[in-house]
């Protein structure tokens, strides 16, 4: 006793209390809130980092897997069988290689060559060459992952330090090591931390587990923590697996008082001073040296040996932790003291023998209690997140320091219940140490690869390559060439109608004019005043919805609705009694003879109104006014919205030629040389063609490009076969086009768990705006989450993000498209006018291109890229198309006083 109670005073500061490990406990409870804090984890020293690894295996997992486990006392290489569904089984063939200390302390690129050749000697011995396997990476170092599959090392630790490693991938560091192998095809899907691997291995028995945790060369822990916890991961779904990296806890200081004079000696001679200081208390690598420094001091001071000290004990690393276990084996461990001693070159007497013991056994209690705080701290965390008073789990353990220490786990074990009194912790020891994890880690993520194989394929069908779009580009420019040649015109697709309107403003035009606004996603009736010389405009305008009965009734029940609106407009602004001239800008491909007639050759977009087709529009206005017998008005002009884009923007500036609508439908004006519209006579100056190009395609020149998809919205809608590149290019379609590809990826199981649910299945759901927020940079998963609820679609955060893809591929291959249109036109222009450059401004209106994130900025990436030799402004028209209409009628009426006058 004398001996021990001389140890105990010696070493007084090891011996931690209750109440200081209750304080640790405490202390490092708030060391995972900060690491897990965005704002605070760039500071923090215990790094809690997510791992990516989110489900615990589901024993649907099969197939062979190769597992490589680096970072331990041993390097080993596996093949792993885990079996068909239902058997729980895994069969495992593995071979150890050396990992010698000019390979783990050289050079970076050498050591992942070394590794590489390991494994392709592995593949050669077990004939597995000629199979395409997957891996996981088992890899005990601090990395910081964005996936599964790669991790950048933050620092080595233990006995590695390999150089120009950290900050770099060690997944693609090794991914082209492997390349030397030639005849070697190996996948690596997963990087896994072996805390990680070992409480997946756990959790394949034993579905309780949570935490993993390694006490071996090195100290770690991992567990399931709340996505919502998780700052640094988008989305709030689920758990996800974080990995503590608990071995740098107190490298800011936050465990100086606890630390001895031995730990700072220790930590000094180390290859990473200053840093893992938690794990330089607790694991197999520095037990060993820690008792060698304290003998050695108790040597120097006169209380072990007489005072002798031989140059053994002088030595670093002579005393190991396995040594340390053999010296505090029950009944045998006296015997294994005087016999390592002796090696050391000591002559310990009785008592030496028994102080000696009485060290290690400190120090290998410092050790678990040490554990056990931290420990307790997680579990204390998991009760709390899970909102429970008692919290039933497993931990799943490993390493070789809690495996060959004989009194190590029942100390730990111990002191842990202790601490927590709350849970019932059951330790469950990882046989297959962590390798048969990180297989089954690596077999969801090959279920979840082939999963993201299927998805990229169907997105794949919307990536649109430079040679396609050159090919769009082309066959529209044919198109349009095709549709003003007077023998060609009536057989077209795209129609290039006639508008008779010839001229810009010229700022003379002056007076009050009505404006109607019909076909987009409202209609609209404005009064626009227009002041001669300071070109300035104002505007007032109601807007009416029109109820889709009266979208698909009649004719007359359609125009008498228009004709209310217009009353109610005039009683509105007190106009009621004045004839004034009237603008009508209608949305719809229409055949003009003369500026104030136009007959509608075809309702598109969601119109469908009967006896109109065929008709001409401003004699079925007038006919209504006349019923309602109330007012006059002088129709002056029907103009096509495009045209009045191109107007309202041309007032402004009057290079713009070119009108782009790009909202419920698409559609394209432009100004074209009389000469060459052979359907109109005369070849002097130019008129504005309204090109209709939503018809483009529906001769079948770009069935190439169609996916399944469009065929599907095509199918659905109004007017089957029609407006193929408007069901490409526009609002009223894209999102139809986004639910016919999640209806398909949702049959094959790739979301929303497999259910297609009710709403899904109805048409429409998902309008244009939808897909613009879905779209925003600035909405965070958890909002993108929230739209799609309000749609009835139950989405994880997995979902969400699919469904931001789709929506993405969905809207871009769109505004590609319409730039490749749009391209085609403003080449025509440069080459018809011989010129080298052609500068020309573009006016552009529609909800897709003023709502949505990213149409406008791809639009015009596009036609740079396709029209390299075209310098395009885009004018975004403010006041729509109101206003252009106004403007052409005041042109109109001008040219009306004038001919009068002739």
């Amino acid at each position: 006793p004398l001996v021990g109670h001389l140890v105990d005073r010696f070493l007084y500061h090891m011996r931690l209390s209750d109440d200081t490990l209750l304080d640790i406990m405490r202390r490092f409870r708030a060391e995972m809130e900060k690491g897990l804090a965005k704002d605070t984890n760039p500071t923090a020293a215990v790094k809690m980092l997510p791992t990516f690894v989110r489900a615990i295996p589901d024993g649907s997992e099969n197939g062979e897997f190769l597992s490589l486990d680096l970072g331990g006392s041993k390097f080993r290489v596996l093949k792993v069988q885990v079996a068909e569904e239902g058997k729980r089984h895994v069969q495992m063939e593995s071979q150890f290689y050396p990992t010698p200390n000019e390979i783990i302390r050289g050079n970076g690129t050498e050591l992942f060559e070394y590794v590489a050749d390991c494994l392709a000697d592995f593949m050669k011995t077990k004939d597995l060459k000629h199979k395409k396997l997957p891996l996981g990476l088992t890899f005990s170092f601090p990395c910081r992952q964005t996936k599964l599959e790669e991790g950048v090392l933050l620092s080595w630790t233990k006995k590695f330090k390999a150089r120009g490693v950290q900050d770099t991938d060690v997944v693609s560091r090794l991914t082209k090591a492997m390349r030397r192998h030639k005849d070697m095809d190996v996948d690596i899907l997963a990087l896994v931390n072996d805390t990680v691997g070992t409480m997946m291995t756990c959790a394949y028995d034993d579905p309780y587990c949570e935490v993993g945790v390694i006490i071996g060369t090195g100290t770690n822990a991992c567990y399931m923590e709340d996505m919502s916890n998780i700052d640094l991961v988008e989305g709030d779904e689920g758990r996800m697996c974080i990995n503590t990296e608990w071995g740098a806890f107190g490298d800011d200081g936050a465990l100086e008082d606890i630390r001895t004079e031995f730990d700072r000696e220790l930590d000094l001679g180390s290859l990473n001073p200053g840093k893992q200081l938690f794990e330089k208390m607790i694991s197999g690598l520095y037990l060993g040296e820690l008792v060698r420094l304290i003998l050695l001091k108790m040597a120097k001071a006169g209380l072990l040996f007489g005072g002798e000290k031989s140059s053994a004990l002088h030595t670093k690393g002579k005393i190991e932790t396995r040594h340390v276990a053999a010296m505090e084996k029950y009944k045998e461990g006296l015997a294994n003291t005087r016999e390592i001693l002796v090696d050391l070159g000591l002559e310990p007497s009785e008592a030496d023998c028994i102080a000696v013991q009485h060290v290690c056994t400190i120090v290998s209690f410092r050790s678990a209690n040490l554990c056990a705080a931290a420990l307790a701290a997680i579990l204390t965390r998991l009760r709390e997140n899970k909102k429970v008073e008692r919290l039933r789990t497993t931990v799943g353990m490993d390493g070789t320091l809690y495996k060959i220490h004989p009194q190590y786990p029942k100390r730990l074990h111990k002191v842990v219940r202790k601490l927590v009194p709350s849970c019932d912790v059951r330790f469950l020891l990882s046989e297959s140490g962590s390798t048969k994890g990180a297989a089954m880690v690596t077999a969801v993520a090959s279920r979840l690869q082939a999963q993201r194989k299927q998805i990229d394929r169907v997105l794949a069908l919307f990536q649109l390559t430079r040679e396609q779009l050159v090919d769009v580009q082309a066959k529209m420019r044919a198109e349009l060439e095709y549709g003003l040649k007077k023998k060609s015109h009536g057989l077209a697709t795209v129609r290039m109608l006639p508008t008779y309107v010839c001229g810009l403003p010229d700022g003379t035009e002056k007076g009050k004019f009505l404006a109607l606004d019909l076909g987009g996603t409202n209609f609209r009736v404005l009064l626009v005043k227009i002041r001669s010389g300071r070109r300035s405009v104002r505007m007032y305008n109601k807007i009416f919805a029109i109820p889709l009965e009266i979208m698909q009734g009649t004719g007359e029940e359609l125009f008498d609705h228009i004709v209310q609106c217009i009353a109610d407009f005039l009683d509105y602004m007190g106009l009621k009694g004045a004839s004034l001239p009237l603008g009508f800008t209608f949305s719809f491909p229409c055949r003009q003879m003369s500026i104030d007639k136009g007959t509608l050759i075809g309702w598109t977009k969601g119109f469908k109104a009967t006896d109109c087709e065929g008709e001409d529009v401003v004699d079925m206005l007038r006919e209504a006014i006349k019923r309602r017998n109330e007012f006059d008005l002088d129709i002056v002009a029907v103009v096509n919205d495009t045209v009045g884009t191109m107007m309202t923007c041309g007032y402004e500036d009057p290079n713009c030629e070119i009108g782009l609508i790009a909202g419920t439908g698409s559609n394209m004006c432009y100004m074209e040389d009389m000469r060459n519209i052979e359907m109109v006579e005369g070849g002097e100056g130019k008129m504005c063609i309204n090109t209709e190009w939503g018809g483009f395609g529906d001769n079948g020149c770009i069935d190439d490009i169609r996916t399944r998809y469009d065929t599907e919205v095509d199918e659905g809608s109004l007017n089957p076969g029609k407006q193929r590149y408007e069901k490409m290019t526009s609002g009223m379609y894209l999102g139809e086009i986004v639910r016919q590809i999640l209806i398909d990826l949702t049959k094959q199981g790739l979301l929303f768990r497999g259910q297609i649910s009710e709403r899904l299945r109805t048409r429409g759901i998902f309008e244009t705006k939808f897909l613009s927020q879905i779209e925003s940079d600035r909405l965070a998963l958890l909002q993108v989450r929230r739209i799609l609820q309000q749609l009835g679609l139950d989405s994880t955060c997995e979902d969400s993000i699919v469904v931001k893809e789709v929506c993405g591929a969905v809207s871009r291959r769109a505004a590609q498209l319409c730039g490749a249109g749009l391209a085609a036109i403003v080449e025509k222009r440069r080459e018809d006018q011989g010129l080298e450059h052609l500068r020309i401004t573009v006016g552009v209106d529609g909800t897709l291109y003023k709502l949505h994130p990213h149409f406008s900025r791809i639009l015009q990436e596009t036609v740079k890229e396709l029209a390299p030799r075209c310098d395009v402004t885009f004018m975004l028209s403010e006041d729509g198309s109101g206003k252009g209409a106004a403007l052409i009628t005041a042109v109109a009426k001008r040219l009306q006083q004038a001919q009068k006058e002739n």
